[in-house]
């Protein structure tokens, strides 16, 4: 393991620390926790946002700037865009789909364009718009993420299309890269991590041959619930 991998790795366990440690204070029962204690609690987390973005985001964006591999900078792009994801949550800052998707393809667009990936991004005029819970939110931008991470990592791909359809009730988001072909999706924690969250959005996720060659991976997810949970 390189020392870019070494360091990487410990700014992600550092990550996964304080991800636990926010649980475990979070978690208390109602009764055990004043509104002074609640209050001290808040004001700990916002310090601790500032502390994570201002420390652990300006290491990361060393790490982008100076690997010598342009799939090593995306590693600490991705965990980078992982950190902002828990501080965006965390902070309950509301969003649509579209808001999401938004954001969704600005990253996918930087990410891409830093390993010479052009991305084609497609969607329709009528795409439906509902809130969503930021769980929700969290899990798309966690499997979109890991699908562009395959593409980059393993596809040895110079395109990738992306097609949105979304209506009240269901979106479906299409990944089809022009690379080797379904061999790049892997076998690991990363694709079973994605149909989790697949699940847990009341969907699926699945991987095939994209026409002519390459991998086309299809997700599917449930939107009825979003307008409910946000109401």
């Amino acid at each position: 393991m390189t020392a870019f991998a070494v360091l990487l790795a410990f700014l992600a366990g550092v990550l996964g620390a304080w991800l636990y440690l926010r649980h475990a204070t979070t978690a208390l029962p109602v009764a055990v926790t004043t509104a002074a204690t609640a209050q001290a609690l808040a004001e700990e987390r916002e310090r601790i946002y500032a502390d994570l973005h201002d420390d652990l985001g300006a290491k990361l964006l060393q790490l982008i700037h100076t690997a010598n591999d342009p799939r090593q900078a995306d590693l600490a792009r991705a965990v980078l865009q992982d950190l902002r994801d828990v501080v965006t949550r965390s902070r309950g800052e509301p969003g649509t789909l579209g808001d999401v998707l938004a954001d969704i393809r600005s990253e996918a667009t930087q990410r891409l364009a830093a390993v010479k990936i052009t991305l084609d991004w497609q969607d329709g005029e009528e795409i439906a718009d509902p809130p969503l819970s930021q769980q929700q939110a969290l899990h798309l931008f966690r499997i979109v993420r890991e699908a562009i991470s395959n593409t980059i990592r393993h596809a040895g791909a110079t395109r990738l299309r992306v097609r949105v359809d979304a209506t009240a009730q269901r979106l479906t988001l299409e990944l089809s890269d022009d690379g080797i072909g379904r061999g790049s999706a892997g076998r690991g924690r990363g694709t079973d991590n994605m149909r989790e969250r697949a699940k847990e959005l009341d969907g699926n996720v699945t991987w095939r041959d994209a026409t002519g060659h390459g991998t086309k991976v299809i997700l599917s997810v449930a939107l009825n619930d979003a307008a409910e949970q946000a109401a």
